[in-house]
């Protein structure tokens, strides 16, 4: 379905695996805390969230289909929301495809509507002006042979993929996919800017993303850190779909002084700014149409 004018898919992402609760005391970890804060951001005008799934009590990454399966039914029992689970770095620390699938046996176990497909590898890191060094750096790997692995893992679950890009590179991959019909259209891509090794996060460059994909496939932003809130707006501007939430910034200002407590707060900024210019925030199941979520494989 092609973009909307006066509508626009509000996506929340609630917990991401990189930050932890030292950095931000409001980052859920248990399938309960997860569920909570769906139902805050759904109530604050949201329509999607894309979940990190984490260990309880520590909050390490997890790959475990029981504790995805509880973050499911725990979302499912506050609101009808759209759920959205990460495949990002389920072939990290891996060898063989057998643990690859072995990892990502949550996604056709689970059944979510929508998990989050890594378009290319890259460098990925943060750098810090104030130490004069990296905060993190390591190599993001997406060869074709895992990305394919995990397209199969959604196909067998009839999840909708979201195509996750960090560069223009990134949005041109979907095209032999779809030949193979690992995909299916219409598409949905997430533009990511703001990391470190992938495209710079200005409007322009967010323009020439959307610019690459077809007329009946969709698009949302991703800004990372404290661009997010100009991002966010270049994207409504553009007619486009946002994405907010702690796994992507703390703060409700640009300055970086005001955390939000909680993911509510960020959604609830989110749709004032699509409300000022005249763009209201579809329902999950306005969305669920827009998306072309529950399509056939």
């Amino acid at each position: 379905m092609p973009l909307s004018k006066d509508k626009v898919v509000v996506t929340c992402a609630l917990t991401g695996v990189l930050a932890k609760r030292d950095q931000c005391p409001y980052l859920p970890y248990s399938p309960v805390e997860i569920g909570e804060e769906a139902r805050r951001a759904y109530e604050a005008g949201a329509a999607v969230v894309h979940i990190h799934g984490r260990e309880p009590d520590s909050g390490e990454q997890t790959w475990s289909a029981d504790i995805y399966g509880q973050i499911k039914e725990e979302v499912r029992k506050r609101s009808p929301i759209i759920v959205n689970f990460s495949t990002g770095g389920f072939n990290m620390g891996v060898e063989s495809e057998a643990e690859k699938k072995e990892r990502l046996a949550y996604v056709w176990k689970t059944r979510p509507e929508m998990a989050a497909l890594n378009m290319g590898s890259m460098n990925y890191a943060k750098y810090s002006e104030k130490r004069k060094g990296f905060v993190f750096d390591f190599v993001f790997p997406n060869p074709f042979s895992d990305i394919l692995l995990a397209a199969d893992a959604m196909r067998e679950g009839g999840v909708k993929p979201e195509l996750e890009c960090f560069d223009l590179g990134h949005v041109h991959n979907a095209e032999p996919l779809l030949q193979m019909g690992a995909l299916k259209g219409p598409l949905q891509y997430s533009f990511i800017l703001g990391v470190l090794g992938g495209v710079a996060p200005t409007a322009e460059n967010l323009l020439a993303m959307a610019r690459q994909i077809r007329p009946e496939d969709t698009w949302e932003v991703i800004g990372i850190s404290r661009v997010q809130w100009k991002l966010v707006a270049s994207a409504l501007v553009l007619g486009g779909n946002i994405r907010v939430g702690l796994e992507d910034n703390f703060y409700l200002d640009p300055a970086g002084k005001e955390m939000a407590k909680g993911n509510g707060p960020l959604v609830e900024k989110a749709v004032r700014l699509a409300r000022d210019i005249g763009r209201e925030p579809m329902s999950p199941d306005e969305a669920r149409a827009a998306l072309g979520i529950g399509q056939s494989w």
